[in-house]
């Protein structure tokens, strides 16, 4: 079973052409202009503060890369920072928020996390008068979100995505963590491209990414779609909406011998641009995150507000999409490669 698709205006060949556009940056600032953000920020100071810093969990590059960067950032900022991690354990997210609370910080920073788990403790937190702050958190009681251009990754990927297997053709989607503002976003834009082209196939049921076991789990879901559609051509790609997953799926790709399949996803995880550089691996293409200088941002932004000053709803921090052709100069410019 699949998702029937409409053509509803836009001419596919100019869908197609701007996918083009995705390989040159994606999500609007230039990596070039935090310099002078960062120059201008040298001023900062969180000398006396005590700065609380959430984790959902620490497993994953991004998260671990955003993490390490907050608690040096708020030291560099001559601050105190609560560091915690709930090791991807709901309750004892809950539980960590419930002590941060009580230990009252001069502000608490949530890195990730199900919206449905944290709100209501980072409401509790705001109500208590303690500035929240967020890293991929699309919540109300967030004074200021930090974290990538989402709508621009998820439609940029998609238009690779969609370039690459030639307006046609079935693609595998893992959408495990709807609940995850970031992985929804860049789910919807999918979607959002999808309909132009109606030749493009979501298959249904679509898979369900977990945490823990991400690459095992991937790999094992994909061995068995595989065996399901055994001829080559039945299916075109394999997206999710964060990179682990693709590790897993591109893994058994190369087991199965279809490596005409492409995977993509997101975060910029150094093993899966490792992929993307092969020119044999099936990797297709992946949208490198800055996860340090965004935990970094977030502290800044801290900062910036406990000496009055202004913040935005959200603050973007650049993300470049790393295919076949550019995969070395995007891991140049992200000092990872």
């Amino acid at each position: 079973m699949t998702i029937e698709n409409s053509n509803t205006g836009l001419g596919r060949r100019e869908l197609l052409k701007l996918s083009a556009l995705a390989g040159v940056a994606v999500t609007g600032a230039s990596l070039l202009g935090q310099k002078s953000v960062q120059a201008a920020d040298e001023e900062l100071s969180l000398k006396g503060k005590r700065i609380a810093i959430s984790a959902t969990g620490t497993d994953h590059f991004f998260d671990l890369q955003a993490y390490n960067a907050q608690i040096d950032e708020v030291k560099r900022l001559g601050g105190e920072p609560i560091a915690v991690d709930a090791g991807r354990n709901d309750g004892k997210l809950v539980s960590q928020l419930q002590t941060l609370i009580a230990q009252k910080p001069d502000a608490i920073v949530q890195i990730l996390g199900t919206l449905s788990v944290i709100d209501p403790w980072l409401k509790k937190a705001r109500d208590a008068g303690i500035p929240v702050l967020t890293v991929d958190v699309g919540s109300t009681n967030s004074i200021n979100n930090t974290t990538s251009d989402n709508w621009g990754i998820g439609k940029d990927l998609a238009l690779q995505l969609v370039s690459d297997i030639g307006g046609e053709g079935n693609i595998v989607v893992f959408n495990g963590f709807y609940g995850v503002t970031p992985c929804a976003i860049r789910y919807d834009q999918l979607v959002n491209v999808v309909k132009y082209f109606p030749k493009v196939k979501i298959l249904q049921p679509e898979l369900r990414d977990v945490i823990p076991n991400t690459v095992q789990d991937a790999f094992t879901q994909i061995t068995a779609i595989l065996n399901k559609y055994p001829e080559k051509g039945s299916i075109k790609a394999i997206w999710s909406a964060w990179d682990i997953p693709q590790l897993g799926a591109t893994q058994a790709l190369v087991a199965a011998g279809r490596t005409e399949i492409r995977t993509y996803g997101v975060d910029g995880s150094p093993e899966v641009l490792q992929l993307i550089a092969d020119p044999k691996s099936p990797a297709g293409a992946d949208v490198a995150q800055q996860p340090a200088e965004i935990g970094r941002t977030a502290i800044r932004n801290v900062a910036k507000l406990l000496a009055g000053q202004t913040l935005p709803r959200e603050t973007y921090v650049p993300a470049l999409l790393a295919n076949k052709t550019n995969v070395a100069e995007v891991t140049k410019k992200l000092g990872i490669g």
